[in-house]
């Protein structure tokens, strides 16, 4: 008989499930899922993260931190001795001007004495007259931007102090070049009481004996001479202070130069042109008024007349400082492409500006002018400039500037009416800022020589000792060929 095997549960679960065929395949798909969930959780996590890390880096604002905090961080970072703090690099502070408060022999006064000069009533109280109008007004614009509260003064690149101490620079507000001309209203043979050259030694003295000058020999002082014949008998005292000058025809390289003082422009006397670009509305090729004669530099405007004076469409005219001069000068100006601009006595003078605000393209004849602002305005961009021996040959100067293209006129039109507001002092962005500007830059230098003052020997130097740059050694003959 045979026996009968017992049947485990084993068996009896195999026995009772599905066969192994269709059984396998279910088994085997468990794992693929679970790696595929794993993989997909990562992603997320580190997805997760770099969008903390970006909002993290680019939009979080940091607490500032608590004086222990600064103090920790600073020794951690110490670099060579140079904190942390230190290494920041601060927004740049203004600097600063006093100015000084003369007494009223050097400002108000002297505009007192103009107007007595030409018939004027004296006044009660003196700081209640208006400075007159002129070429030199620079003086006035410069002493009233000072005399504003610095509440009104915020866009200018230098802040006012009241207090001495605070200061890093000095201005002395002195009415040099009105007090040049007070005796020039005067009716002839007529007396006079007043005296610039006494006010310059007057001046020279009161300033020489400040505490504030006498501490730093003046370097740091700001002084303002505009007309060249300013302040002449007294240069040589006043002669580190930072000059603001109009050129250098009067100076010596030992008492004025780029590097230590500040070419300024004249204040134009011509009426701002307000039309379009163009030249049709300027039938005259070339024009200029003033004066025919003039001494040194200025002598070649004699030689220019006689060349011009008989040219087409070339208009020439001798003529004062008059109001009415000044209305024939704008016309002129306003309906010409080209003016003439030579020398004067000195290289520069005020026609230059007034071709400037005139839209007028400026023929600079006079070689050793110099210019203001040309570490921002480039003036070949808008005037052309002519050797003065090549400027004399008959024929050559109308020959040259008929040849200039109209659109090229345009162009110099356009890149005049950019800059002209750097040659207008009642611009609330314009020569009063851009002077300050400039002036401020003097700041390194002028530290430079306070402390190289301190050290050095004196000593007889058989030649000046300047601090002067070498320019106009480029020898052109003309700016456009």
């Amino acid at each position: 008989m045979k026996t009968r095997k017992p049947t485990t549960s084993a068996a009896r679960g195999s026995s009772s499930s599905s066969p192994p065929s269709q059984t396998l395949p279910l088994f085997s798909n468990m794992p693929r899922k679970s790696s595929l969930f794993k993989h997909t959780l990562i992603a997320t996590v580190f997805f997760i993260l770099a969008i903390y890390a970006f909002f993290s880096t680019f939009f979080h604002t940091p607490l500032p931190p608590s004086d222990s905090d600064s103090d920790s961080s600073s020794s951690l970072l110490d670099l060579g001795g140079v904190s942390s703090q230190e290494n920041s690099i601060p927004f740049p502070e203004k600097v600063k001007v006093f100015m000084y408060d003369l007494p009223h022999k050097f400002t108000y006064g002297i505009i007192q004495q103009h107007s007595l000069a030409r018939g004027g009533s004296p006044v009660p109280d003196i700081t209640t007259l208006n400075y007159p109008g002129h070429q030199h007004m620079h003086e006035w614009f410069l002493f009233s931007d000072l005399a504003r509260p610095q509440s009104n003064r915020l866009g200018s690149p230098v802040a006012k102090v009241t207090d001495p101490e605070e200061a890093d620079l000095f201005y002395v507000p002195a009415f040099s070049s009105l007090s040049l001309i007070v005796n020039a209203g005067r009716p002839p043979g007529s007396a006079s009481a007043y005296s610039d050259e006494e006010m310059q030694e007057q001046l020279a003295e009161w300033l020489t004996g400040q505490e504030y000058w006498k501490r730093n020999n003046g370097w740091d002082h700001v002084i303002i001479a505009g007309d060249p014949n300013a302040l002449y008998r007294v240069v040589d005292r006043i002669k580190s202070a930072v000059l603001l000058v109009s050129d250098f025809g009067r100076l010596r390289p030992d008492q004025g130069s780029l590097v230590k003082d500040v070419v300024i422009p004249y204040s134009h006397r011509i009426s701002t042109y307000t039309g379009d670009f163009g030249v049709k509305d300027r039938t005259i090729l070339l024009f200029f008024m003033g004066n025919r004669y003039r001494k040194e530099g200025g002598k070649i405007r004699y030689f220019l007349f006689q060349i011009l004076e008989n040219e087409e469409d070339v208009v020439i005219k001798h003529g004062t400082q008059s109001r009415e001069n000044r209305r024939a000068a704008s016309r002129g100006m306003h309906t010409s492409k080209f003016c003439l601009n030579p020398a004067g006595d000195t290289p520069s003078a005020c026609r230059l500006f007034d071709s400037i605000v005139s839209l007028c393209v400026p023929v600079i004849v006079s070689d050793s002018i110099e210019l203001p602002f040309e570490d921002i305005i480039d003036y070949k961009k808008f005037s052309v400039f002519v050797e003065t021996t090549t400027a004399l040959k008959p024929g050559y100067l109308v020959s040259l500037l008929r040849k200039v293209p109209e659109q090229k006129i345009i162009e110099y039109q356009k890149a005049m009416k950019e800059v002209k507001r750097y040659y207008d002092y009642t611009h609330p962005n314009g020569t009063v800022n851009e002077i300050w500007r400039q002036v401020s830059q003097k700041l390194p230098l002028i530290k430079l020589m306070i402390n190289r003052d301190k050290r050095l020997v004196k000593r007889e130097l058989s030649e000046p000792n300047c601090s002067c740059l070498c320019s106009n050694q480029t020898g052109i003959t003309n700016s456009l060929g």
